[in-house]
């Protein structure tokens, strides 16, 4: 089979949350088609200096600071592409349409231009998740606390939850749920149910969060809205996203009291993990919401946290 051809692609980003899409013009493949702009890297060109210079020659403007995120192999009629999507977060200059016919500004959780090429549709699911994912931490908080809590920070935004308490079963853990579930979703927020799908189909959760070992035994995605999965490893990342997951936690960065004793990746293990990833990565372990922007920088989509999502 020919090697991909290696292809850069931009997701520009307002701080609104809005994404710009752009409209291929008549002449060309797919003539007619939405996708995030972007185009091929040349020969010995690094994809950060691709991505500059085609967002450059599409849009005119001048990329300020970009991330890495995920990387999609799609198969086309005419030729297989590697696309290295980035979040691009700043730019100088106004965004036009110079080989394009048109562009468009659109939220992620609402696209009202169709149709997308077939590459990029996907990829619109990971921009609704948000930057951060706060998993519960009631046993050691206290319920009541816990819950004031996560009231507080649902009004500062906080759209991302799991439900996971190891020391919690039965009655206890399902009534915990239950009160989550309903103040995530006075507030529009999604609530993932650690390692039990049938606790979070009971209870109406969004979806499920696997273990590493569920993971490893899984021979089909849950059939759920949503599905994350912990992962502590390249080849677990690779394992999920072959089962179809929409997300991936990988940890520990730092050291943490939930894992005493285990070994951690440092940033450059993780970026070298996820690295060429075709899923979202959260990064977990002994982070603080101050931790984002590294976070972002080593390729990661955001921060999964327990202690450090309730600190405050």
């Amino acid at each position: 089979m020919t090697s991909p051809v290696d292809v850069a692609v931009a997701v520009l980003q307002r701080a609104d949350g809005t994404v710009l899409l752009a409209r291929r013009p008549a002449g060309k493949v797919y003539a007619g088609y939405w996708e995030f702009p972007g185009g091929k890297a040349e020969a010995g060109e690094r994809m950060t200096e691709a991505l500059a210079r085609e967002i450059r020659e599409e849009l005119g403007v001048d990329v300020e600071r970009a991330y890495p995120w995920i990387t999609r192999v799609f198969v086309y009629p005419h030729a297989t592409v590697r696309l290295h999507f980035h979040r691009v977060v700043a730019w100088s200059g106004e965004p036009r349409p110079l080989e394009h016919d048109a562009i468009a500004w659109q939220r992620p959780d609402s696209i009202s231009v169709q149709p997308m090429l077939p590459a990029n549709g996907p990829v619109v699911s990971g921009l609704t998740l948000p930057a951060e994912y706060a998993i519960t931490d009631a046993a050691a908080m206290g319920t009541d606390r816990f819950l004031a809590r996560l009231e507080a920070r649902l009004r500062e935004g906080l759209r991302l939850v799991q439900v996971r308490e190891k020391t919690m079963t039965g009655p206890a853990l399902r009534a915990l749920a239950e009160r989550v579930v309903a103040l995530c979703r006075s507030h529009g927020a999604r609530v993932l149910i650690n390692a039990d799908e049938g606790l979070a189909r009971a209870i109406g959760a969004d979806g499920v969060h696997l273990t590493s070992a569920q993971l490893r035994s899984a021979t089909a995605r849950p059939g759920l809205p949503w599905c994350g999965v912990s992962c502590h490893s390249p080849e677990e990342l690779r394992r999920a996203e072959a089962l179809g997951v929409d997300f991936a936690v990988l940890g520990p960065v730092r050291p943490t009291p939930t894992h005493p004793g285990a070994i951690t990746l440092g940033w450059a293990d993780f970026r070298a993990a996820t690295e060429g990833a075709a899923i979202p990565v959260y990064a977990l372990g002994g982070l603080v919401r101050s931790d984002l922007d590294e976070a972002l920088a080593n390729g990661a989509h955001g921060l999964a946290m327990i202690r450090g999502a309730w600190a405050g």
